[in-house]
């Protein structure tokens, strides 16, 4: 039987470089590759290796010995501790050269095809609350920080310091509405300020936090499956608009009509529309849920340029509103329309690409796996007076063959965008035999693209490449490339 490795101290590791989920890179004298939590690129370390595979290491810093001209300090309080944003101490400057370079080495290594033009990485204008949607959970568990292990709860917490149904006495509980810990499925770090957001989001947040704890409400117990109250959500728009939906336990109107009515006075008109559902399930997934609307249209309307976009509580739509619109204007950029072409939008979601695209071309096909997004689409199609976009329901792999391109012509343009798996190989031979004269590659995840990528270059070359960061202070990054089928 292999021997379990021990923990060790590696001294004077030199990060050189950034691995996937943002974690630094350095090595050893002795070769041993380590991948260093908080550590930037630039930074000498002493690092406390807890796992050892091979050739390969993980840890985090032990001491700090001189650190990265690109070291920044932090603006958040809860970082390090929340996990949402683990590049708040490199400079954003640093951020995007790190992404930029993420895509150009997954071309490289993965698709290991050349390409004509890489554009220089779109950064986002804005780099805090640029977020249009989070999503917070309650839980009776709070993570505790350090010197809180041996506290009681304070008095304003001792309501809810009472056993949920069926356990026994004595166990004090620390309530919390914030984000999961990684690493803790059962316990949620309490979020007091979050730069994720703008206004008001985080006084919607802890509006809440406080009445749940005035009104004696048990916070959920995602273990045992207890409690009342799950989950909220905030969505904001550009126009000023905000949705909340709050998800409950149980279905107890008088106690979810005595905690919406206190939200409502106490915030007033900074709620548009306030959603909710009841949720008994062993998961916290609201798709399957009736959504009730308490007040107000139960959605709330987004502006993309000169396009306005229905969302739902349900609906699906990029979360960084400004970005996202730079990132369409990519596409169109890429896509150069003459007004002529037939364009076949795959994993088009709830249609905003294939709606924002529609005026520069003949006709858009839109097709999604996920029908509530298709139900979204047809709306804001609607909603636009768009006549030129069809959209259909069901998987891209399954749903594209033959006897749909008969229906609806060859295309001139493929535009895809798939999650962050990339797309499925038999989706990517039919695109083959498809030989659309280009395609516009979205995605949000450039190992897979780049793995897609290979496959095409069977008959595609790579025209332009351009990365888009839409989530800064983060790892991830969309990139944008354009493919040209060979003479």
């Amino acid at each position: 039987m292999a021997r379990k490795s021990r923990s060790f101290i590696a001294p004077a590791v030199f990060i050189h470089g950034v691995a996937d989920r943002g974690k630094g890179v350095g090595r050893t004298p002795d070769g041993l590759v380590l991948f260093v939590e908080g550590a930037v690129p630039g930074d000498l370390v002493d690092v406390f290796v807890q796992k050892k595979k091979g050739g390969f290491g993980e840890g985090r810093i032990e001491n700090l010995l001189r650190p990265s001209p690109q070291r920044t300090e932090p603006f958040c309080q809860h970082f390090t501790v929340c996990g949402g944003c683990k590049w708040q101490h490199l400079e954003y400057t640093a951020q995007l050269e790190h992404k930029n370079q993420n895509v150009l080495d997954a071309f490289q290594r993965i698709a290991k095809v050349p390409v004509q033009a890489f554009l220089p990485i779109l950064g986002a204008p804005e780099t805090t609350f640029y977020r249009n949607k989070l999503e917070y959970a309650f839980s009776n568990k709070r993570w505790l920080l350090p010197g809180e292990m041996p506290a009681l709860p304070p008095p304003e917490q001792e309501v809810l310091s009472l056993p949920p149904e069926g356990e026994p006495s004595g166990l004090p509980r620390f309530p919390g509405l914030g984000f999961h810990r990684a690493g803790a499925f059962d316990k949620v770090v309490d979020i007091q300020h979050c730069w994720l957001q703008a206004d008001p989001s985080n006084a919607i947040r802890n509006t809440a936090r406080a009445i749940a704890l005035e009104q004696g409400l048990a916070f959920y117990d995602v273990r045992r499956h207890e409690g009342f109250l799950r989950n909220l959500m905030i969505r904001l728009t550009t126009t000023g608009e905000v949705l909340l939906l709050v998800s409950f336990a149980r279905d107890e109107p008088a106690a979810i009509g005595a905690f919406l009515d206190a939200l409502r006075t106490r915030l007033g008109n900074q709620l548009t529309t306030i959603v909710y559902c009841v949720n008994p399930k062993m998961n916290d997934t609201v798709f399957d849920l009736d959504m009730v609307t308490y007040f107000g249209k139960g959605y709330v309307v987004e502006q993309l340029g000169d396009l306005r976009f229905k969302i739902g509580p349900k609906s699906f739509f990029q979360t960084n509103s400004a970005q996202a619109k730079n990132l369409y204007d990519t596409v169109v950029q890429f896509a150069e329309l003459t007004g002529s072409e037939n364009v076949y939008d795959l994993y088009t979601g709830t249609g905003s690409i294939a709606l924002y695209v529609a005026r520069f071309c003949k006709q858009v096909v839109g097709i999604e796996e996920i029908p509530e997004a298709i139900a979204d689409a047809e709306e804001n199609r609607i909603l636009n007076g768009i006549e030129n976009t069809i959209f259909y329901d069901g998987d891209v792999k399954n749903v594209l063959d033959p006897v749909f391109v008969a229906r609806h012509g060859r295309p001139d343009l493929v535009i895809t965008d798939p999650p962050r798996a990339g797309m499925h190989e038999k989706a990517v031979r039919f695109l083959l035999e498809l030989a659309a004269p280009r395609i516009v590659y979205v995605s949000c995840n450039p190992a897979t693209q780049a793995r897609d990528v290979q496959l095409l270059a069977e008959k595609y070359e790579v025209l332009k490449v351009r990365p888009v960061d839409m989530f800064p202070h983060t790892h991830h990054i969309e990139s944008v490339a354009l493919l040209a089928l060979r003479p």
